[in-house]
Protein backbone atom coordinates (compact mmCIF):
# COMPACT_ATOMS: atom_id res chain seq x y z
CA UNK A 1 0.00 0.00 0.00
CA UNK A 2 1.07 3.30 -1.01
CA UNK A 3 2.17 6.03 1.53
CA UNK A 4 1.10 9.47 1.05
CA UNK A 5 4.57 10.29 2.10
CA UNK A 6 5.75 8.86 -1.04
CA UNK A 7 3.42 10.59 -3.07
CA UNK A 8 2.28 14.07 -1.49
CA UNK A 9 5.15 16.61 -0.64
CA UNK A 10 4.29 18.32 2.40
CA UNK A 11 2.55 21.93 2.03
CA UNK A 12 4.90 24.98 1.31
CA UNK A 13 5.09 27.05 3.70
CA UNK A 14 3.49 30.41 2.67
CA UNK A 15 0.35 28.39 3.07
CA UNK A 16 -0.39 28.57 -0.65
CA UNK A 17 -1.24 24.53 -0.56
CA UNK A 18 -2.67 24.88 2.55
CA UNK A 19 -5.61 27.40 0.93
CA UNK A 20 -6.08 24.98 -2.15
CA UNK A 21 -8.24 22.06 -1.09
CA UNK A 22 -7.91 20.57 -4.51
CA UNK A 23 -4.47 20.38 -4.49
CA UNK A 24 -4.28 16.69 -3.04
CA UNK A 25 -6.41 15.62 -5.59
CA UNK A 26 -4.65 17.52 -8.57
CA UNK A 27 -1.49 16.43 -7.75
CA UNK A 28 -2.72 12.72 -7.65
CA UNK A 29 -4.25 13.11 -10.85
CA UNK A 30 -1.26 13.92 -12.39
CA UNK A 31 0.78 10.82 -10.80
CA UNK A 32 -2.29 8.98 -12.57
CA UNK A 33 -4.10 8.75 -10.21
CA UNK A 34 -7.48 9.76 -12.12
CA UNK A 35 -10.60 8.36 -9.60
CA UNK A 36 -9.27 10.21 -6.31
CA UNK A 37 -11.65 9.84 -3.90
CA UNK A 38 -12.11 11.80 -0.07
CA UNK A 39 -13.23 9.57 2.63
CA UNK A 40 -14.95 10.62 6.24
CA UNK A 41 -17.37 9.89 9.02
CA UNK A 42 -19.90 11.06 11.27
CA UNK A 43 -21.10 10.28 14.94
CA UNK A 44 -18.01 8.87 16.62
CA UNK A 45 -18.67 11.26 19.90
CA UNK A 46 -22.48 10.38 20.27
CA UNK A 47 -23.36 7.61 22.93
CA UNK A 48 -26.18 6.24 20.40
CA UNK A 49 -26.89 5.58 17.00
CA UNK A 50 -24.23 4.24 14.54
CA UNK A 51 -21.30 5.74 13.02
CA UNK A 52 -22.28 6.75 9.11
CA UNK A 53 -19.19 6.85 6.83
CA UNK A 54 -18.81 8.09 3.55
CA UNK A 55 -16.61 8.03 0.26
CA UNK A 56 -17.08 10.92 -2.66
CA UNK A 57 -15.20 11.23 -5.83
CA UNK A 58 -15.85 15.20 -7.14
CA UNK A 59 -15.95 15.99 -10.79
CA UNK A 60 -12.90 17.06 -11.45
CA UNK A 61 -13.88 20.74 -12.87
CA UNK A 62 -16.45 21.19 -9.98
CA UNK A 63 -16.78 24.43 -7.61
CA UNK A 64 -14.94 22.50 -4.90
CA UNK A 65 -14.55 25.28 -2.77
CA UNK A 66 -17.78 25.21 -1.58
CA UNK A 67 -17.46 22.00 0.07
CA UNK A 68 -15.89 22.80 3.47
CA UNK A 69 -15.76 20.41 6.64
CA UNK A 70 -19.36 19.85 7.79
CA UNK A 71 -18.86 21.48 11.00
CA UNK A 72 -18.61 24.67 9.94
CA UNK A 73 -22.03 24.56 8.25
CA UNK A 74 -25.36 25.12 9.35
CA UNK A 75 -27.85 21.93 8.58
CA UNK A 76 -29.42 23.90 5.84
CA UNK A 77 -26.44 24.77 4.04
CA UNK A 78 -25.45 20.75 4.53
CA UNK A 79 -28.52 19.76 3.04
CA UNK A 80 -28.45 22.21 0.27
CA UNK A 81 -24.44 21.31 -0.67
CA UNK A 82 -25.73 17.05 -0.21
CA UNK A 83 -28.21 18.16 -3.01
CA UNK A 84 -25.52 19.98 -4.81
CA UNK A 85 -23.08 16.86 -5.17
CA UNK A 86 -25.86 14.89 -6.49
CA UNK A 87 -26.90 17.41 -9.16
CA UNK A 88 -23.18 17.79 -10.59
CA UNK A 89 -22.45 13.97 -10.58
CA UNK A 90 -20.34 13.35 -8.23
CA UNK A 91 -19.64 9.71 -7.16
CA UNK A 92 -20.81 8.87 -3.90
CA UNK A 93 -20.50 5.80 -1.35
CA UNK A 94 -22.05 5.59 1.98
CA UNK A 95 -21.04 2.88 5.10
CA UNK A 96 -23.10 2.08 8.40
CA UNK A 97 -21.84 0.42 11.34
CA UNK A 98 -24.21 0.07 14.33
CA UNK A 99 -23.95 0.77 17.75
CA UNK A 100 -23.94 -2.76 18.62
CA UNK A 101 -20.82 -3.66 16.49
CA UNK A 102 -19.29 -0.09 18.02
CA UNK A 103 -19.36 -1.87 21.23
CA UNK A 104 -18.00 -5.14 19.54
CA UNK A 105 -14.99 -3.63 18.09
CA UNK A 106 -14.39 0.40 19.74
CA UNK A 107 -15.23 3.01 17.57
CA UNK A 108 -11.87 3.47 15.83
CA UNK A 109 -12.43 0.13 14.33
CA UNK A 110 -15.84 0.66 13.92
CA UNK A 111 -15.06 4.22 12.20
CA UNK A 112 -12.30 2.74 9.98
CA UNK A 113 -14.82 -0.15 8.70
CA UNK A 114 -17.33 2.14 7.84
CA UNK A 115 -15.20 4.18 5.65
CA UNK A 116 -14.39 0.65 4.01
CA UNK A 117 -18.00 0.02 3.56
CA UNK A 118 -18.77 3.40 1.87
CA UNK A 119 -15.76 3.01 -0.22
CA UNK A 120 -17.38 -0.85 -1.39
CA UNK A 121 -20.40 1.39 -2.01
CA UNK A 122 -19.09 3.75 -4.08
CA UNK A 123 -17.31 0.81 -6.46
CA UNK A 124 -20.80 -1.08 -6.73
CA UNK A 125 -23.20 2.09 -7.44
CA UNK A 126 -20.82 3.39 -9.87
CA UNK A 127 -18.99 -0.39 -11.11
CA UNK A 128 -15.71 1.51 -10.89
CA UNK A 129 -13.56 1.64 -7.51
CA UNK A 130 -11.50 4.67 -6.58
CA UNK A 131 -7.64 4.32 -7.68
CA UNK A 132 -6.55 6.25 -4.61
CA UNK A 133 -8.16 7.73 -1.34
CA UNK A 134 -7.73 10.49 1.01
CA UNK A 135 -8.88 9.43 4.39
CA UNK A 136 -9.67 11.72 7.27
CA UNK A 137 -7.78 11.54 10.40
CA UNK A 138 -4.61 9.26 11.24
CA UNK A 139 -5.46 5.92 10.13
CA UNK A 140 -6.11 4.40 6.62
CA UNK A 141 -8.88 2.33 6.27
CA UNK A 142 -8.49 -2.02 5.88
CA UNK A 143 -8.55 -1.90 2.09
CA UNK A 144 -6.18 -3.13 -0.31
CA UNK A 145 -6.11 0.48 -2.16
CA UNK A 146 -3.18 3.11 -2.44
CA UNK A 147 -4.23 5.94 0.38
CA UNK A 148 -3.59 8.51 2.40
CA UNK A 149 -4.49 9.91 6.20
CA UNK A 150 -4.70 13.20 6.01
CA UNK A 151 -5.25 14.86 9.96
CA UNK A 152 -7.87 17.71 9.85
CA UNK A 153 -8.57 16.57 6.28
CA UNK A 154 -11.77 18.19 6.27
CA UNK A 155 -10.47 21.07 6.01
CA UNK A 156 -7.41 20.50 3.57
CA UNK A 157 -9.22 18.19 1.01
CA UNK A 158 -12.62 19.26 -0.87
CA UNK A 159 -13.02 15.54 -1.68
CA UNK A 160 -13.17 14.85 2.27
CA UNK A 161 -15.28 17.23 3.00
CA UNK A 162 -17.80 16.70 1.03
CA UNK A 163 -17.90 12.80 2.02
CA UNK A 164 -17.63 14.99 5.84
CA UNK A 165 -20.91 16.58 4.31
CA UNK A 166 -22.92 13.09 3.12
CA UNK A 167 -22.10 11.50 6.33
CA UNK A 168 -23.51 14.21 8.63
CA UNK A 169 -26.47 14.67 6.56
CA UNK A 170 -27.14 10.68 6.13
CA UNK A 171 -26.50 10.15 10.33
CA UNK A 172 -28.78 13.25 11.42
CA UNK A 173 -31.69 11.60 9.09
CA UNK A 174 -30.91 8.05 11.00
CA UNK A 175 -30.91 10.00 14.43
CA UNK A 176 -34.19 11.58 13.51
CA UNK A 177 -35.64 8.59 12.73
CA UNK A 178 -34.28 6.79 15.67
CA UNK A 179 -36.03 9.44 17.47
CA UNK A 180 -39.93 8.57 16.60
CA UNK A 181 -39.29 5.06 18.01
CA UNK A 182 -37.41 6.46 21.49
CA UNK A 183 -38.77 9.61 21.84
CA UNK A 184 -38.00 10.01 25.56
CA UNK A 185 -34.07 10.62 24.50
CA UNK A 186 -34.50 13.89 22.13
CA UNK A 187 -32.19 12.15 19.50
CA UNK A 188 -33.75 14.29 16.81
CA UNK A 189 -32.11 17.38 18.97
CA UNK A 190 -28.94 16.33 19.96
CA UNK A 191 -28.37 13.33 17.61
CA UNK A 192 -27.34 10.95 20.01
CA UNK A 193 -24.38 13.47 21.61
CA UNK A 194 -23.59 13.63 24.79
CA UNK A 195 -26.10 16.81 25.99
CA UNK A 196 -26.89 17.77 29.12
CA UNK A 197 -30.17 16.89 28.02
CA UNK A 198 -29.45 13.21 26.51
CA UNK A 199 -27.46 12.50 30.34
CA UNK A 200 -30.54 12.95 31.87
CA UNK A 201 -33.10 11.10 30.05
CA UNK A 202 -30.35 8.35 30.21
CA UNK A 203 -29.88 8.80 33.88
CA UNK A 204 -34.41 8.82 34.30
CA UNK A 205 -34.78 5.83 31.72
CA UNK A 206 -31.92 3.65 31.20
CA UNK A 207 -30.06 2.74 27.68
CA UNK A 208 -32.37 2.22 24.86
CA UNK A 209 -31.06 -0.21 22.18
CA UNK A 210 -29.37 2.55 20.11
CA UNK A 211 -26.95 3.36 23.10
CA UNK A 212 -23.41 2.41 23.45
CA UNK A 213 -23.18 0.11 25.89
CA UNK A 214 -19.68 0.28 25.99
CA UNK A 215 -19.60 4.44 26.42
CA UNK A 216 -18.94 6.21 29.37
CA UNK A 217 -21.99 8.05 30.57
CA UNK A 218 -23.96 4.46 29.25
CA UNK A 219 -22.77 1.84 30.57
CA UNK A 220 -23.08 2.71 34.48
CA UNK A 221 -26.62 2.30 33.78
CA UNK A 222 -26.88 -0.83 31.65
CA UNK A 223 -28.98 -3.24 33.84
Amino acid sequence: MLSGRDIIPACAGDGSIASDTFHHERLLQTQGYNRVAGADEAGRGPLAGPVVAACVILPAHCDYTVFRDSKTLSPTRRAELRRQLAAIGAHIGVGIVSAQTIDAINILRASLEAMKLAYEDLARRHHHAPDFILVDGRFTIPAAIPQEALIKGDSRSASIAAASIVAKVQRDAIMDELHLHFPDYGFSRHKGYPTREHRTAIVRHGPCPEHRRTFRGVREFVR
